[in-house]
């Protein structure tokens, strides 16, 4: 009987499992079926229960298949896309990191042979001094090592000219792969998994030069007619013309080339270059493009406008790019140049003579241009306001040209100088024959009656870091900038409207709204519109908006990048904004002229944090940022349209304006300028605020007294660990001064995140100009409370950053803050608790 009832649990079990694994063993679809889900997956990768039932009741050809089939295949599909995109990523990282390997040898092998080369030399120069003596030392040793002399070549033949191509061909490439430059390693470029390229600049040689190699992902043709296009990506490059090109062996080409290229103040002249551009490939399957000066006067279509400019030689330089296998190319760049830095004052004399300033205006530049242009043609560009990427480039271009042109004043351009008799500190240049479009649609152009004038002016900063000063300029522009100057020249682009001198009073809010519309792939440059808030003074329009859209860029505004220059570049716009609208270019020109420290220098602002590493604009110490002056030179321009009668008065109006801006930025300058007044670590943001760790700990403390539980996660931290830890903190968490009009004086990194603004400009952020009118009204009604109990809590609102954005958060905390001595209250603490952007 037990062998009956044991038989039977086996075989009940036994079929149990078998129908377990019938309803799930694999079924085989027919094409059909596969094509069915094919459509929907197509459209909804993961559908719902009863969008399956739905499937298996719409096609009748699914209907032997369980739902749970169906679920199945599904996940499975799911899984495979995954799988495969996966797959493909990582043979796309597979081929790049080999690309990047075979460069990495290939450098390394390139440093063997130069350290070898080196101890050579070393030991060479060991034996001469022990075996030569005292009396050899005469001018004979002018015959030990000679410089071969150039053969004499006639340039005006092929021949020649060939033979100049491959001795061009020849020079280059033993400085892009091989010894011939000492090179190293440009200062705060380390190479990484993150980093656009390999940078070196040279240490000993004669001139300026540069070298770069990367992994692009675009064909070697592509990048070669990219790069040989030099004022499409080449800011300071005014012109390029081809005069002569002839075909050479091996499919190569020779082109005789004219060059002229910006200067980037209004203190020295321009240069152009008279070269020699040879195309060819290598037996390897390699591209080149190399160039070289070319004695002689090759000057261009018109002589006399050559006369402005000074002829600086480009050493052999150009470009090798070599295919890669499964796509994509490596590229060495070498740019080698000489620029006569006797023809320029002393002052600006680091400015021509630094290889650390070429490799960031040309070397990186260009490759950084060529992976722009690589993810735009991928498609990993993240379109602004709609705007396609070429246009979106097209308009800094234009913006930067724009000002270039400004600050240069071609007479070919059709620039004249108004009575300056030297002595002048700003210059009055007048242009008669502008075209404001800068495309080549006639219909958007517009003429004006008398032209564009432009006041521009240069001066010298010291120990003002460009980065800062670029920074506030931009995020203040109330504190130099004249609304009713930029309400003028905004309505002069329409044509017609000359509102000089009869201009209608208009009244700046103060709110300035940034809207992005692109940045380039490492943010070092950023294009963006601003809206200035304005409303008229008078009666019968008070309520007509004046607001006023600039078109602007922005760029070198990381205090690391060595050698960059800081821009500030702005337009007034239509608010329609077409592709092809008309720009009028004004702005900021900052150039450091000194290399930088190791370590970076700080002010007054960021002394609160000095105790800890925050980020690049922290200080090492009092020590670092004292010991080392640096230098700039700042150039500004401002243009402005006008009608032939009113000449006069615009040039008054614009030496005045220009005046007082250059007022309003050496007083910023003084004021973010770390020099004589940076103190040690530690030390006071104004006479009666604490020290930073101090007030760290009033904050924490006070915290804990008012609101019985612990601000930050360990209540054992004490000293520079408590501050770290309060400006890490997740929540953003402000302080307030308790005056008539509170203003901040304190935010941790969060903080300063939700505000969108920086430890330098915090102090001019009042406290009611964070919160909309709910939120005000908030405030002033638990105001009492706040002060009667110590603390308060705030309910979910919303709140506005610096920039316009509206900012949510669950809940604020304030509470204040008291002294350690005598439990005084010093200011009020905020915490905004999960804040985000709307």
């Amino acid at each position: 009987m037990a062998m009956a009832v044991a038989q039977h649990r086996e075989s009940s079990s036994s079929g149990s499992i078998e129908k377990h694994l019938d309803s799930g063993k694999y079924v085989r679809y027919t094409a059909e079926q596969v094509e069915a889900l094919e459509r929907v997956y197509a459209e909804c990768p993961k559908p719902s229960s009863l969008r399956r039932q739905q499937l298996i009741r719409e096609c009748p050809i699914l209907s032997n298949i369980e739902p749970k089939q169906i679920k199945v295949w599904f996940q499975n599909r799911r899984c495979r896309e995954k799988q495969r995109k996966e797959a493909s990523r990582l043979q796309t990282v597979n081929r790049k990191l080999t690309a990047m390997n075979k460069l990495l040898m290939e450098e390394n092998d390139r440093l063997q042979k130069q350290v070898s080369q080196l101890v050579c030399e070393n030991g060479y120069m060991r034996q001469q001094l022990h075996t030569t003596s005292a009396a050899t030392t005469d001018a004979s040793c002018d015959s030990v090592v000679t410089t071969p002399q150039q053969s004499m070549r006639d340039a005006n033949n092929p021949a020649g000219l060939l033979s100049i191509a491959e001795d061009t061909l020849t020079e280059f490439l033993s400085k892009a792969t091989g010894t011939a430059v000492d090179w190293v390693q440009m200062p705060g470029m380390k190479p990484g998994p993150d980093s656009v390229g390999i940078f070196a600049i040279s240490q000993s040689c004669s001139g300026v030069a540069a070298r770069a190699c990367g992994l692009v992902s675009l064909e070697p043709t592509k990048i070669a007619e990219i790069l040989k296009d030099r004022p499409s990506w080449f800011r300071d490059c005014r012109s390029l013309e081809v005069f002569t090109m002839f075909p050479a062996g091996n499919g190569g080409t020779i082109e005789l080339v004219y060059t002229q290229t910006y200067a980037p103040t209004t203190l020295a002249p321009a240069r152009d270059f008279w070269t020699l551009r040879y195309t060819t490939s290598l037996e390897n399957g390699s591209l080149v493009v190399c160039e070289r000066s070319l004695s002689g006067s090759g000057t261009g279509p018109n002589p006399a406008a050559a006369a402005q400019f000074v002829r600086a030689e480009m050493l052999p330089s150009g470009y090798l790019i070599r295919p890669c296998e499964g796509g994509g190319s490596i590229i060495h760049i070498v740019d080698h140049l000489n620029l006569e830095a006797w023809s320029v004052p002393e002052v600006l004399r680091p400015l021509y003579e630094s290889s650390k300033v070429i490799a960031q205006k040309m070397t990186i530049a260009a490759l950084r241009y060529i992976r722009q242009i690589a993810q735009e043609t991928s498609g990993e560009v993240v379109y602004g306001l709609g705007r396609q990427p070429a246009v979106l480039r097209t308009f800094s271009q234009r913006l930067s040209r724009g000002f270039n042109d400004a600050v240069n004043g071609f007479n070919d351009d059709g620039w004249t100088v108004l009575n300056c008799d030297g002595a002048e500190d700003v210059i009055i240049a007048v242009n008669s024959t502008k075209n404001l479009s800068g495309t080549s649609n006639p219909a958007s152009s517009l003429t004006f009656l008398g032209g564009i004038l432009c006041a521009k002016a240069s001066m010298l900063l010291q120990n003002v870091p460009p980065a800062v000063l670029v920074r506030f300029l931009r995020e203040h522009r109330s504190e130099w900038a004249d609304f009713n100057v930029d309400a003028y020249s905004a309505a002069s682009l329409k044509a017609g409207t000359y509102a000089y001198p009869g201009m209608r009073p208009t009244r700046f809010t103060g709110s300035q709204i940034i809207m992005p519309l692109g940045h380039t792939i490492e943010h070092e440059e950023m294009l963006e519109v601003i809206r200035l808030e304005g409303h008229s003074l008078a009666q019968e329009d008070a309520f007509v908006s004046r607001d006023i859209h600039l078109l602007q860029i922005c760029s070198g505004i990381d205090e690391n990048a060595v050698g960059a220059c800081s821009e500030l570049i702005f337009a007034p716009i239509d608010e329609m904004f077409p592709d092809d609208a008309p720009l009028v270019p004004s702005g900021f020109r900052i150039i450091p002229l000194d290399s930088k420290p190791d370590t970076m220098t700080t002010n007054r602002t960021l002394d609160l944090t000095s105790g800890f590493e925050v980020g690049p604009a922290t200080a090492n110490g009092a020590d670092a940022s004292s010991s080392h002056n640096t230098r700039s030179v700042l150039t500004i321009a401002f243009q402005f349209p006008f009608d032939s009668s009113l000449q006069d008065n615009v040039a008054v109006m614009a030496r005045q304006y220009v005046r007082s801006v250059i007022s309003s930025v050496q007083r910023v300058a003084m004021a973010i300028s770390p020099s004589g007044i940076n103190t040690p670590v530690g030390a006071k943001l104004s006479p009666g605020s604490p020290e930073a760790v101090t007030l760290a700990h009033w904050i924490c403390q006070s915290y804990s007294y008012y609101l019985g539980s612990d601000l930050l996660s360990s209540d054992s931290l004490v000293g520079d660990m408590m501050l770290k830890h309060l400006w890490h903190h997740q929540d953003a968490i402000l302080c307030c001064s308790l005056k008539s009009l509170p203003v901040f004086i304190f935010a941790n990194q969060a903080g300063l995140d939700m505000l969108e603004t920086t430890l330098v400009a915090l102090q001019d952020i009042t406290l009611d100009k964070i919160f909309d009118e709910s939120g005000r009204k908030t405030l002033f009604a638990d105001f009492a409370k706040l002060m009667q109990q110590g603390f308060a809590y705030l309910p979910a609102g919303i709140c506005m950053s610096t920039m316009g954005r509206h900012v949510s958060y669950d809940q604020a905390i304030a509470w204040k803050v008291l002294t350690g001595e005598d439990n005084t209250v010093h200011c009020l603490a905020f915490s905004f608790i999960n804040w985000s952007f709307v």
